[in-house]
Parts: C-alpha cells; structure tokens; sequence
C-alpha cells in the first residue's frame, strides 16, 4: 500500500467530519455540503495528479488560488462560510500533495479541531452583529447607540454607519453588539 492511500483516507473522513459532523449540524445548509465536499475532493484529486507531473506543487498552489478566487466570486459567503470552504481546500491539499504523512495527518487534525473550537456555538455566544435599518437619520453617535441598544436589547461594541438618508429619514448601520444575558426568571411559591 502506498503512502498517499491512507492521506486519501483520511482526507475523506476528515471532510466528512467537516461538513456532516461539524458544518450541517451548527448551519444547515446542504448546497455547501456538496460544495465543500466537491472541492475538497477535487482538490485532492487534482493536487495528486500534479504532484505525479512535472508542472510541481507551485501550479497546485496557483490553482489553489484560482479555485477560491472563482468560488467566491459566484456567491455570496458568510465569513464562517468562508473559513469552512478555505478549510475544505487545506485539507484536499494536505492529502494530495503527498507531504510526510504524519505531519499532513497533524496538520488535518489541527485544520478539524481549530473549526470545532472557533465555529462552536458556546464560543463568544453573546456577540452579535445586524445591519439595522433605524426609522431616524440619527447623525449624532450618542443617540445612535442608546436607540440601538434600546432595539436590540444589548451593549453595543462597535457600529459603522453605511448610509445615512435624509430624504428617507432613516439610518442603515452595521452593528456589532453583546446581547443582554438573559436568566431565568425566579418562580414564585405561593
């Protein structure tokens, strides 16, 4: 058995941990199931056969390029989206690039397990980020944040304005905010 068989190996069960164990699960949507999968598997496909050529791992790493430049010109992708699809490409590369295969295997587990942690629902669960469209032009910042955390029931951290309408009399704003905790309410005995 060669070497590389077992980083395919691998590799499937790594991208089947990415996006059946950890993406679908936390977001839910199958198109990018079968768009991280595609490329992930292609990558690899693609990257091995390369790698038997003379063209090297410097046309690999431009078709890296190439791919990602293509995908994300086609739709629009949330940012964690985003990290999900980059993570899919590194793993599709590490297998089939033929590297040492007990570093490609770390550097797969290090890939699964920095998702796990960073996309994790309990991690930094109270931040949060609305673009907001306020029934004022509100031009003052002050005012800006006391309606916004009036709304949005929290403590705003950041907030950019993107446009500003007074003939509409409206405020659109991209707001970042931590929500208020929320505790259970203490039951009364009677």
């Amino acid at each position: 058995m060669s070497t590389t068989a077992p980083l395919y190996l691998a590799n499937v069960a790594a991208i089947a941990i990415l996006t059946l164990g950890l993406y679908f699960p936390r977001h839910g949507r199958r198109d990018l199931v079968v768009a991280y999968l595609g490329v992930n598997l292609g990558i690899m496909a693609v990257s091995s056969v390369l790698l038997s050529t003379a063209v090297g791992a410097g046309l690999g790493l431009g078709l890296f390029g190439v791919l990602s430049i293509i995908r994300l010109r086609s739709d629009e992708l949330a940012q964690h989206e985003i990290a999900y699809y980059f993570s899919a490409l590194a793993l599709g590369l590490l297998s089939g690039l033929g590297s040492e295969p007990v570093m490609a295997l770390s550097l797969m587990a290090t890939v699964l397990a920095a998702m796990f942690v960073a996309d994790h629902p309990l991690l930094l669960r109270g931040y949060l980020r609305e673009v907001v469209v306020v029934d004022r032009a509100l031009t003052e910042r002050a005012a800006l944040v006391d309606y916004l955390e009036g709304r949005l029931g929290g403590t705003v951290k950041h907030l950019a304005v993107q446009r500003l309408d007074f003939v509409n009399d409206t405020t659109t704003v991209d707001v970042r905010y931590r929500a208020a905790s929320r505790r259970p309410a203490l039951a009364v005995a009677r």
